[in-house]
């Protein structure tokens, strides 16, 4: 175990989030910071994610950070191995390799109420930090549901975020369970080299072309000689999404045009009659994520492959067995089906001002201020935090708005000054929610017709923004600080001999000026300034 370590922030995670954190901190002259990785390099779901077909689904001029370009993206939409190569690129660029700590995963971490710091235990050491940035993301934990039989299936089993590439498909039966973003680039990368491929469908999505080429070396060359040509390309792309928002958070109904152009993809690729209503989609279009393939109905199409409109429900020996009754034999099973999204792991190991667990306080969903940070855990925040998703953009416009505000929170620490913590007030974070929720409630993913990972056990939509990335970015510019409270360490008890001597009567708080009141303890506005002797004799009373 390595020694005790301080810093100012500990970063948790080094995918997009983590990785543009510690960016912004080195350029907001923060250099006293770790960033804490479970694994032994950095990339995030782009590290996990390495199935045979694995790309991104955003133009790839708008899945990168706008203060570091890549003018030599290869294709319009990047595979897997481009988009980690960027973050180890941006990890070199901007000096982050000295804050890593690989293969330090985080256990537990607490709140110390007296000390106004966070208690950080990893696998590989411990911690304390003054604030705590936890950017683990919603795609870090693969789920596989609990499935009768499975443990004795006698063939392999995997998630695609953990595939096993020492295992050979060739000629093998093999059972896909699912239909999301991932399994409909595995199934066109695989269907070729299987024996025989039965994809276990509980619902069709909904599938439009992909519009993907590679980028030729003189539009490589150009944004390399003239950058403002790939910004250029850049605002286009994101302009476009931004006009298309509105279809998805006001007017559903707007999305029926864009569902007979998805009609038609499936009969371009689907002859048979009884396949293609297998593949249609009942629910309105946008419900959940549109997904983008030009290989995946043909894919289904051919001879070897099985769809069975039935989710996975036990499993028999070597015989998967599906919810209406089909039973097909297979050697392997290959599970797409997603992630811990709205119970994230990370949630119990982080214990708040009340001894209870973040997964406690979110138990009836989550909820936090300006999607980043939750009632009772002071200086604690996070990226890609509950209503912060995108159904049709870019989450990287998302996390570097919710830097903004980051670095806002650091500096506004530095202007209170001494050791303090911010708080976020309950009374804000519920009104935040309340708006963001009653704001849902018109959209396309609660009034769409289907079930998806986007809605949490209560049927609450906990993980998208129902607005444009633009307005996202004005509310999370600054901090405001009468959404919180401001946390200082308690004053030292008096020394009553060195008072009947002439000494101050009442201390000031570390760092405050000599007779400033409202520092040593007294609120320079009602409820301003608490100290933690204070808060420990109101639970009391």
């Amino acid at each position: 175990m390595a020694k005790h370590e301080h810093v100012r922030v500990a970063v948790i995670g080094s995918g997009f989030g983590g990785l543009g954190a510690a960016v912004r901190l080195r350029r907001e002259g923060i250099t006293d910071f770790v960033v804490l990785e479970r694994a032994d390099s950095v990339g995030g779901t782009w590290r996990d994610n390495s199935y045979p077909g694995c790309a991104c689904d955003v133009p790839s001029h708008l899945y990168s950070f706008s203060f570091a370009p890549n003018p030599d993206w290869p294709r319009t939409f990047s595979g897997q191995r481009h988009i980690r190569a960027y973050l180890e690129h941006v990890t070199d660029t901007f000096g982050i390799r000295p804050h890593l700590r690989l293969n330090h995963e985080v256990t537990r971490m607490a709140w110390n109420e007296d000390e106004l710091r966070w208690e950080i235990e990893t696998s590989g050491g411990s911690f304390s930090a003054d604030v705590v940035v936890s950017a683990t993301g919603p795609l870090s934990d693969p789920k596989i549901p609990d499935i009768p039989g499975l443990a004795d299936f006698p063939g392999k089993v995997f998630h695609s975020a953990r595939w096993d590439h020492d295992y050979d498909l060739t000629g093998k039966r093999v059972a896909m369970v699912g239909t999301g973003a991932s399994a409909i680039q595995i199934v066109p990368s695989i269907q070729p080299k299987v024996g025989r491929l039965t994809l276990l469908q509980r619902t069709p999505p909904w599938v439009m072309p992909r519009v993907d080429r590679a980028i030729s070396g003189p539009e490589r060359w150009l944004h390399r000689q003239l950058p403002f040509t790939a910004t250029a390309r850049r605002g286009i792309l994101w302009g476009i999404r931004e006009l298309q928002v509105s279809a998805f958070t006001k007017r559903p109904n707007e999305l029926g045009l864009v569902e007979r152009l998805a009609k038609a993809n499936i009969a371009r690729s689907i002859k048979d009659p009884a396949l293609r209503a297998r593949l249609t989609p009942s629910y309105r279009l946008g419900c959940k994520r549109i997904l983008l393939s030009n290989t995946y109905y043909p894919a289904l199409a051919q001879p070897n492959v099985d769809v069975v409109a039935s989710g996975l429900k036990e499993v028999r020996g070597n015989v998967v067995v599906a919810a209406d009754g089909t039973e097909t034999e297979v050697d392997a099973i290959i599970f797409g089906t997603g992630f811990h999204v709205t119970d994230m792991p990370i949630a119990p190991r982080v214990i708040g001002a009340d001894g209870r667990s973040l997964a406690e306080h979110w138990k009836d969903g989550m909820e936090a201020l300006r999607g980043a940070t939750a009632a009772g855990f002071p200086n604690w925040m996070t990226i890609i935090g509950p209503n912060t998703g995108l159904g049709n953009s870019s989450m990287i416009l998302m996390i570097e708005s919710q830097l903004n505000y980051m670095a806002d929170y650091l500096r506004q620490l530095d202007v209170l000054g001494g050791r303090a913590a911010l708080a976020a007030r309950p009374s804000a974070v519920g009104a935040w929610n309340r708006r963001v929720q009653s704001r849902m409630e018109r959209t396309v993913w609660k009034a769409g017709g289907c079930e998806s990972w986007y809605l949490d056990a209560n049927g609450r939509n906990t993980t998208l923004w129902p607005g444009t990335t633009s307005e996202f970015r004005r509310e999370t510019r600054t901090v405001d600080l009468s959404e919180y409270e401001v946390l200082r360490v308690p004053a030292k008890p008096r020394d009553e001999g060195a008072e009947a001597a002439g000494s101050p009567t009442a201390p000031a708080a570390a760092g405050a000026p000599a007779g400033n009141a409202a520092a040593a303890g007294a609120p320079s506005e009602a409820g301003a300034t608490t100290t933690a002797s204070a808060r420990k004799k109101e639970a009391v009373q």
